[in-house]
């Protein structure tokens, strides 16, 4: 691919990192066990890092993340688990591909931003069968920095719940909408938020090195912050 070609395309590949949506279940239950790495039993809570070739999202014990002050949308109920993203509100939103308008605000002015919430059930690699999925032990103390973390992700209504501007991508999800202060642009895109939430947990992820899904991996898979592979992604 020439020089010229690649930044010519580089703006739709950045946006199309922020508008991945993980498979319906109804199509994700036929899997092959074997696929997936036993983790051995420790201390502290499980969180998954969910990524493809662009995205990045995570995966969050939900019990854990209102015992430690998380305030979680009215129409989520009670769930095992909530997988979490944030991105620009139009690519999560609109269906057909974005216009060249679109990309150029997206990329280039402070744009709005959603934050999408999915709760599941059952096992993680059940639901996001195409996703290479990692996994680390995180500190039960470290629920309140990350419970303060996404509480800031969103926009208040009067009751103090967050906002939610439209349905998930599938299932019983909502899109929350983000405060104006926490807009969209390059180079703050999905990925960074990603590795700011991780940052809340504890773990040492430099944003600059994680603006995109590889970077991100690379660094949460060191030996410092210890990410280990549980499933490799079902093509």
């Amino acid at each position: 691919m020439s020089l010229l070609r690649f930044l010519l395309l580089l703006p739709v590949i950045l946006l199309a990192s922020c508008t991945m949506h993980l498979p319906a279940p109804e199509a994700s239950r036929r899997i092959e066990k074997t696929m997936s790495v036993p983790v051995a039993s420790e201390e502290g809570v499980d969180i998954y890092l969910l990524s493809d070739n662009l995205h990045t999202a995570l995966v969050f014990d939900l019990a854990w993340l209102e015992e430690s002050g998380y305030v979680k949308p009215k129409e989520i109920g009670t769930h095992k688990h909530v997988t979490m993203s944030w991105g620009e509100k139009t690519a999560y939103i609109q269906k057909r591909w974005l216009s060249p308008v679109q990309v150029f605000r997206a990329l280039c002015t402070p744009s709005a931003s959603v934050m999408e919430i999915i709760p599941i059930d059952w096992k993680v690699e059940e639901v996001c069968l195409h996703q290479k999925i990692y996994l680390a032990k995180v500190p039960r103390s470290y629920g309140p920095q990350l419970a303060a973390f996404l509480n800031g992700c969103a926009d208040k209504g009067p009751d103090g719940t967050p906002i939610t501007i439209a349905p998930s991508s599938w299932g019983e999800g909502r899109l929350i909408k983000c405060p104006e202060n926490y807009s969209y642009y390059f180079p703050r895109i999905c990925n960074v938020w990603t590795s700011q939430a991780l940052g809340s947990c504890g773990f040492d992820i430099r944003t600059g090195t994680a603006l995109s899904a590889s970077g991100l991996v690379r660094q949460a898979t060191s030996e410092k912050n210890g990410f280990r592979k549980i499933w490799d992604g079902k093509n």
